[in-house]
């Protein structure tokens, strides 16, 4: 089965950094895709879509010590699904496990290519509990 994502987007808010029960570093963010078409009557329309991100350990200090509000980010990662159980309802919710992520950056001038600045990565040997 393959499970990749690779999206890029902005960084709608600062990144959040909290701590697990074990002590690793967990950070959340959303990133916004905008996507821009010709409807069928010819009219140019915009849309948004925003995806929820989660990175933990050495990814997650590096995205809250290097990323900020607004960044342009290349992300590379899997979709993950949490699930839980509210009032007898089961609720779910699916969002995107970072495992790199780079940030973008566009040429001040059309002929200029994009800058990419890698963080570095990290090898995630097994699954960690997030509770």
């Amino acid at each position: 089965m393959l499970n990749n994502v690779l999206l890029i987007g902005r960084l709608v808010q600062e990144p959040r950094l909290r701590l697990s029960l074990s002590g690793i570093g967990i950070a959340e963010f959303t990133v916004a895709y905008n996507r821009r078409y010709r409807a069928k009557n010819g009219e140019w329309k915009e849309e948004s879509h925003f995806f929820d991100c989660r990175a933990i350990g050495r990814i997650a200090s590096l995205v809250v010590e290097r990323l900020s509000k607004g960044d342009l980010v290349l992300i590379e990662g899997r979709l993950i699904q949490d699930r839980w159980e509210k009032d007898g309802q089961k609720q779910s919710r699916v969002r995107i496990f970072v495992e790199g992520i780079r940030r973008i950056e566009l040429p001040k001038r059309a002929e200029e290519p994009p800058v990419e600045e890698k963080l570095p990565e990290e090898e995630i040997e097994e699954e960690i509990s997030l509770d």
